[in-house]
Formats: structure tokens, sequence, C-alpha cells
């Protein structure tokens, strides 16, 4: 069996080259590229990459384009800033070697925090489905939170019946997340701002003091202290406080959107 790597990118010359040496092994990589300004693009075809230059379609649009330019028996979706562990690249290898039927693997993925392992607080092992046959796998979610899921009704099923089994790694992906406060506070300030949308989509436009105070509040505790988030130091209690913090902006954009226009 084959395998097809498929990546979306814009900016990413700090990490595309680890990403790409990471998979080196693979059959096919297609990248996706949204316009870059620095030398994301150069890198990626030094490293055998396909790269392919498409305007941004939105997180769910552009990813599932990557995977539909993908020709390989199998495709494994990754962001630009992630890494395959040695040890996840042995049983991805493994597995698409085996003839059972499973359709898709989990893989459990390491978030890196201001240089920091987030272990706790529901950032690990946060699963996510990445490897499927293709055909198989297609992308769904709001933007900018994004999933794979599996297609019903796949050859060999009845009309009707569940997706295939799927099973987990053990090993990790490693998530080169946020270096530093600045980058991750200018992103959890464009994602609210999507967040809001949505929000605003399904009815919240009214000032919400559940919603702009008591739901961030809750967040925080739920996360910091019943999944043990302070175990992670500093850089864990900056990260579920600043997270509460963007649950808040996005709830009061929504009501911003929300807000008739003046006459």
């Amino acid at each position: 069996m084959t395998i097809s790597v498929a990546i979306v990118a814009m900016d990413e010359e700090v990490n595309i080259g680890r990403t790409l040496a990471s998979v080196r092994w693979a059959d096919e990589i297609v990248l996706v590229d949204s316009g870059s300004k620095d030398r994301t693009c150069e890198i990626a075809r030094a490293q055998g990459a396909r790269v392919v230059v498409e305007p941004w379609r939105g997180y769910v649009a552009q990813k599932q384009y990557a995977i539909d330019l993908c020709t390989k028996d199998w495709v494994l979706l990754l962001d630009a800033d992630e890494e395959v562990s040695p040890g996840l690249a042995e049983e991805i290898r493994a597995a698409i070697a085996d003839a059972s039927t499973v359709s898709g693997y989990w893989l459990p993925r390491e978030n890196l925090f201001l240089g920091r392992w987030m272990r706790h607080g529901g950032f690990y092992p946060d699963p996510k489905l990445r490897l499927f046959r293709r055909g198989h796998g297609f992308v769904t979610g709001h933007d900018p939170h994004d999933r794979c899921e599996l297609k019903p009704g796949l050859p060999g099923q009845a009309p009707g019946e569940a997706a295939q089994p799927t099973r987990q790694f053990k090993n990790a992906l490693v998530h080169y997340t946020y270096p530093n406060l600045t980058l991750y506070l200018s992103h959890m300030n464009r994602y609210s701002s999507l967040g809001a949308q949505l929000a605003v989509a399904k009815g919240h436009r009214r000032f919400s003091f559940v919603n702009i105070v008591l739901r961030p509040l809750a967040t925080f505790v739920y996360n910091y202290f019943f999944r043990l988030g302070f175990l992670d130091g500093r850089e864990g209690l900056l990260l579920h406080l600043y997270h509460a913090g963007y649950v808040s902006w996005k709830y009061a954009k929504a009501w911003e959107l929300g807000r008739k226009p003046p006459q």
C-alpha cells in the first residue's frame, strides 16, 4: 500500500522543513499553499513536495482540497506545524502494510505551548483522526475548528451502516503550537472572530452575562482544576487563562455583530 501526505500552509518557513523531514518516507507529499510570502514553497519543493498554490478557502475547504489532490492508497493529513515522531512513523508504515479492513486511525497529539509540553487540561492525548484510506475520509466542522470523519456507506457496508471501525496509535504526533504569547493571542483574536460568526448564526446575538462571564470562568475551572491543567506549571496557567479569554471574546464579538447598525 502507498501513502500520500496532505499539508496546507502559508508563511510556514519556520516549521515546514521539520514537518516534511518527518514524512520523507511517504510516497507522495502534497502541499497546498495559500499565498506564502516567505520561503515555504521553496523549502517544500526542495524536499520533494508537490506544491499547489490555491487561494485560501477556509480551514475546512482548504484541507479537503488538499486531500482531494492526493493519489495514493492512504492519506495522512498534517498541519504545517506538526511533526510525525519516529515511533509514530513506524506505526503508520506498519498499518498501511496491514491487510485489515480498518479505514482510519487516530493519532495522539502532544501540544507544545511556550516551550513546554501540555500533558493535562485536555491537551493530551488530544486524539485526531488523520490517517485514512483515500476516499474514505473527509474534513468537516466549522472554521477554524475542522476535524476529519469517515464516510458511511463505504465498500462492503450495508446501506446506512456506520463507518468502518478505527484504531488508535500509541506514539504521538508532535504539535509545535505557540512559541510565544504574541502569536497565541493573535490567533485567539482571529479564531474568536470566526467563532463569533458561527455563534451569531446559531442565534447568540444578545449580550449574555452567562456566555461572556460565567461560561469562560467555568471553562477555566474545568480545564485547570478538574482536568489537572495546573500540573503544567506557569505555561498551563497562561494557556487556560487565555483560552477562557477566547471564549469571552467570542460571545462578546457575537453580541457586537448582532447589534443593530446605528440609525
